[in-house]
């Protein structure tokens, strides 16, 4: 890893916790005096205007974007989802950092009573994920919901530090981000030949077609960050997102470069099959050497800045071999 990857850093329980969060909060507003943690400011998310602690002390965190954004900042959730293919939390992040955080259910799929009992007085997540829980959730504790994930996760990164009172802390994050792009670019071979170099990004996916990654999502704007070149197919992608082939139709992934990852058993994702196939093995990425397995948990659902410095990593690392 290079000097620019950080280390970064409802039951009757849950109603009577809503009481103590309404009396603490009452009659505090922008300019009070006090203790951080009594103090609130209003800052508006994807569900409207919401109160929150200026300066929030038990957070809990419902993908793994928001726990990516928290110990990028510095702030160590009290609970967080895990994946539901997976126990735990996703190994790219230091387990000094996440040993002691207590899971609290599958994403998008929370136990609220678990929740509850950790009495959060801040909870991030987002609309896609728990929209439908959303005044279940701010009955335990002020829940700052972004719209979406994914491919707004550097303005979801900006929702996140200013909820966590860490928006001096979010800019230097952002600026070494940037610094470790240009980085990463230059030692590649520079702007152009990233603009000359067609990347893909193929995942295969346990009771689902094979995806070939468009733009429109967290490694495609770091692609885009890059420089990178794109295949045609990926304008193709529904809603930016992937274009879905069968194995029969892999030479459609065809690109200089192949990054690919497995979502579940690669016997059932078919990933297996597929990559000792034909069609596959005839691929200009595949024929030159450059198709490069990686993280799922990382490249696809890390989507985070401490995720992102990871992936410009391994990408510079497999680029200059």
């Amino acid at each position: 890893m290079t000097t620019h990857a950080r280390r970064r850093g409802l039951t009757l329980g849950a109603l009577t916790l809503t009481g103590a969060l309404a009396l603490c909060a009452c009659g505090s507003s922008d300019s009070d005096s006090g203790s951080g943690a009594a103090r609130t400011h209003t800052m508006k998310t994807a569900m409207g205007d919401v109160k929150v602690p200026v300066n929030p002390q038990r957070v809990v965190v419902l993908d793994t974007g928001e726990l990516d954004s928290a110990l990028t900042l510095g702030v160590q959730p009290v609970g967080a989802t895990h994946s539901a293919t997976e126990d735990g939390f996703p190994s790219y992040l230091p387990e000094s950092r996440t040993k002691d955080i207590k899971e609290v259910g599958e994403i998008a799929n929370p136990n609220l009573e678990t929740v509850a009992s950790l009495k959060p007085d801040l909870i991030l997540t987002s609309k896609v994920r728990d929209g439908d829980r959303y005044e279940q959730l701010s009955a335990i504790a002020p829940t700052v919901m972004t719209e979406s994930t994914g491919t707004a996760w550097k303005e979801n990164f900006q929702t996140h530090a200013e909820a966590l009172g860490k928006q001096a802390e979010a800019k230097k994050v952002v600026a070494e981000y940037d610094a470790h792009v240009a980085d990463v670019t230059e030692a590649i071979g520079g702007k152009e030949k990233a603009a000359a170099t067609d990347v893909n990004f193929v995942r295969f996916v346990e009771g689902a077609d094979i995806r070939i990654y468009g733009k429109q999502n967290y490694i495609g704007s770091i692609l885009a960050d890059l420089g990178m070149g794109r295949p045609a197919i990926t304008d193709k992608a529904k809603d930016g997102f992937s274009y879905d082939v069968s194995p029969e139709k892999i030479d459609l992934a065809d690109a200089d470069v192949i990054f690919t990852s497995t979502y579940g058993d690669p016997e059932k994702a078919g990933a297996t099959r597929t990559m000792n196939s034909g069609l596959w093995k005839g691929l200009t990425a595949s024929k030159d050497d450059k198709v490069f397995k990686v993280d799922d948990r990382l490249w696809i659902a890390g989507i985070g800045y401490t995720a992102a410095d990871q992936i410009l990593d391994e990408f510079r690392t497999d680029l200059t071999k």
